[in-house]
C-alpha cells in the first residue's frame, strides 16, 4: 500500500484534538490518513513538498445540481418563477442520458479545480434508468467523492397526466441502481434519494418516498422552498416527523420560509439543514437559515445550488455564508435594543465547519471526511500561501475563509489520489478538450430545441 507523507507549512485540520499547526506532517497509507502531527518519522513512498501551502480539509458542496454546469450564469438575472420556466419546464425535458453526462463530468471536474473534494450532486432531471446510469459514470470519470441524489424530473403536466407532485419516487430505477452499481457503499460515488418532500409533492408521496429510502438504506434529501400557501403538503415535516420519519437520514434544503417551531422540531430529529446562502440571497425574501439553524444547537450546512445562477465555488459560497450571518446577528442585536456587541458574532472557524465537518455531516459521511483525523480517507486540500491574495500568512483559518479563492488551489487529493497538482488537473487534456465541445454542442441543441435564446454580446 502506497505511503505518502506531505510537509506542511500550515495544517488546518478541523480536528478540535489536532488543532492548527505550524510545520506539521501528515502520513497518508493507501486511501486514509493515518498520522499527523509535527514530529511524525516514517519512510513514504512519495513526499510532497508543502512547506509553502496551507493544507486543509477538502470543501464538500453539500447540494450542487452539477447537470447544469452547461447552463452557466443564463439566469444570472432570473427571480425564482424565471428558473422554473427556462429551466424545468423547458431546457431540462431535453437533456439526453448523454447531455447528462457531460454536464456532471464538466460540472465535477469544476469542483475539484476549486478544491472541493465531494459533492452531493441533486441530480433532478432522470426520467430514464440510463439517465442516472450516465450521470453517475460522469462523475466517477471526475475522479470526485460525491453522494448521487437520485431525483426526478419535474415537466409541465400534459392533458391525461397525473402532475409530478402526486408521482412517487421510482422503485424500479432505485431497486436497479441499489442493487446494481451501488450495491456496496464502500466507494467513491455513493446512492442516496433527492425527493419531492411536502413542499413539492403530496404527503403521501413524501411518506412512501421516505420509508423507501429508508428500506434501501439510503439519505434522503428534499427541497424546502415554499411559504405555507404554496406548498403542495402544508405542515407536511410536522406529519412526517409525529410519524417518525424523520431523522439524520434526512437532509432539507433551503428551508427559509419554516418556522422556528417547526424547525425546532426537525433539528431535534436529527434532520440536517443545507442553505444555498448566495442563491437565497439572490432570489429569495426570507433569509437563508444558517443563523437560526445554529441558534437552535443544529449544525448548518452550506452548497452552491444552481450555477445557471450563481457562482459554483464554494470558497464564495463560504464567505457569503459567513458575513451574513454576522450581519444577521448585528441586525438582531440592534433590533432587540440590546448594546452594541463587543465581539464578532460569528467567528470566521465556524464557516470552515458548516463547509466541511457540516456538510460531512449532511450528506452523510462524517465518519469518513471533514476532518484532516487518522483513520478518515485523504480528502485534502492545498493552497499555495504565496500567492499574493494570501502573502503574508499570519492565521491560515483566516487566510482560508476569509481571503481564499478557487485560483489559489494548488493540489487536490481525493480518497488518497492526486486530481490537481501545481495547480493543473490531473486529466487528460485532450479528453477534456474533447468533451468541453461536446457539452458545448449538446447545450446549443437543448437551447435551439426549447427556443430558448441567451442573452450575449454584440
Amino acid at each position: 500500500m502506497k505511503r505518502t507523507l506531505i510537509d506542511c507549512g500550515w495544517l488546518v485540520s478541523m480536528d478540535e484534538a489536532i488543532g492548527d499547526l505550524r510545520d506539521a506532517r501528515v502520513l497518508i497509507e493507501g486511501s486514509r490518513i493515518v498520522a499527523v502531527g509535527k514530529n511524525i518519522k516514517a519512510d513514504a513512498d512519495e513526499t510532497i513538498d508543502a512547506r509553502d501551502k496551507i493544507v486543509m480539509p477538502g470543501l464538500i458542496d453539500a447540494h450542487i445540481h452539477t447537470w447544469q454546469a452547461g447552463l452557466r450564469a443564463i439566469g444570472s438575472e432570473w427571480l425564482g418563477p424565471d428558473y422554473h420556466k427556462n429551466i424545468h419546464a423547458n431546457l431540462a425535458t431535453r437533456y439526453q442520458p448523454e447531455d447528462n453526462y457531460l454536464g456532471n463530468l464538466i460540472g465535477a471536474l469544476g469542483q475539484i479545480d476549486g478544491g472541493v473534494t465531494t459533492i452531493l450532486d441533486w441530480c433532478h432531471n432522470l426520467t430514464s434508468l440510463e439517465h442516472a446510469e450516465r450521470s453517475v459514470d460522469g462523475l466517477e470519470e471526475s475522479g470526485i467523492r460525491a453522494v448521487f441524489a437520485h431525483g426526478t424530473a419535474k415537466p409541465p403536466t400534459r392533458p391525461g397526466e397525473l402532475p409530478y407532485t402526486h408521482v412517487p419516487h421510482p422503485r424500479d430505477r432505485i431497486e436497479a441502481l441499489r442493487k446494481g452499481r451501488f450495491a456496496s457503499d464502500d466507494r467513491l460515488v455513493t446512492l442516496a434519494m433527492a425527493i419531492l418532500g411536502p413542499h413539492w409533492g403530496t404527503y403521501e408521496v413524501a411518506e412512501q418516498d421516505i420509508r423507501m429510502a429508508r428500506e434501501f438504506g439510503l439519505l434522503s434529501t428534499s427541497h424546502a422552498t415554499r411559504k405555507p400557501s404554496d406548498q403542495v403538503a402544508p405542515g407536511g415535516y410536522l406529519r412526517l416527523a409525529d410519524a417518525g420519519l424523520l431523522g439524520p437520514d434526512h437532509n432539507i434544503v433551503h428551508g427559509n420560509y419554516i418556522e422556528d417551531d417547526e424547525l425546532r422540531r426537525l433539528i431535534e430529529a436529527g434532520v440536517s439543514v443545507t442553505a444555498t446562502v448566495l442563491v437565497e440571497l439572490h432570489g429569495h425574501v426570507a433569509e437563508p437559515l444558517t443563523l437560526r439553524v445554529r441558534k437552535l444547537g443544529g449544525m448548518p450546512s452550506i452548497g452552491v445550488d444552481v450555477e445557471p445562477i450563481v457562482t459554483g465555488e464554494m470558497f464564495r459560497e463560504m464567505q457569503g455564508a459567513l458575513l451574513h450571518a454576522r450581519w444577521a446577528s448585528l441586525r438582531d442585536n440592534a433590533a432587540a435594543g440590546k448594546p452594541a456587541l463587543q465581539t464578532i458574532p460569528v467567528k470566521s472557524r465556524e464557516a470552515l465547519a458548516w463547509a466541511t465537518i457540516g456538510n460531512a455531516r449532511a450528506v452523510g459521511l462524517e465518519d469518513r471526511i471533514g476532518s484532516i483525523t487518522p483513520g478518515k480517507k485523504a480528502d485534502l486540500v492545498m493552497l499555495r500561501a504565496n500567492d499574493l491574495n494570501l502573502f503574508p500568512v499570519h492565521d491560515p483559518l483566516l487566510s482560508i475563509t476569509d481571503q481564499a479563492h478557487s485560483g489559489n488551489v494548488d493540489t487536490v487529493m481525493i480518497d488518497g489520489v492526486i486530481k490537481k497538482q501545481g495547480g493543473k488537473r490531473v486529466f487528460p487534456d485532450a479528453v477534456l478538450s474533447k468533451r468541453r465541445a461536446e457539452l458545448m454542442a449538446s447545450v446549443e441543441r437543448i437551447m435551439r430545441d426549447g427556443n430558448f435564446q441567451p442573452k450575449a454580446a454584440a
